[in-house]
């Protein structure tokens, strides 16, 4: 099942981010189970995410989740993980 991960980074945490960027892409690259992602931009600027990640339940998205290195660095405001289903692309 696919799942979509939408994470809102806390207010003045773009460094947090950036500082932790190499190791959220080695996360995404390891693990193999990422569909697409990409960071939500506000006036130009990286301030959450969007990660649609292919588990077999909402735990297994879930823990991906917890595990990511930018939730493990305190970036997120908030996170949310929710069944999703494709429909067009």
């Amino acid at each position: 099942m696919l799942y979509a991960i939408i994470c809102r980074d806390k207010p003045d945490h773009l460094q947090t981010r950036l500082d932790t960027r190499a190791a959220h892409l080695a996360y995404i690259e390891q693990t193999g189970i990422v569909r697409m992602a990409g960071p939500f931009l506000e006036e130009g600027q990286m301030c959450g995410s969007l990660v649609i990640v292919e588990a077999d339940s909402l735990q297994a998205a879930q823990d991906w989740a917890a595990n990511d290195p930018y939730a493990a660095a305190g970036l997120f405001e908030t996170v949310t993980v929710t069944e999703w289903k494709k429909v067009i692309g």
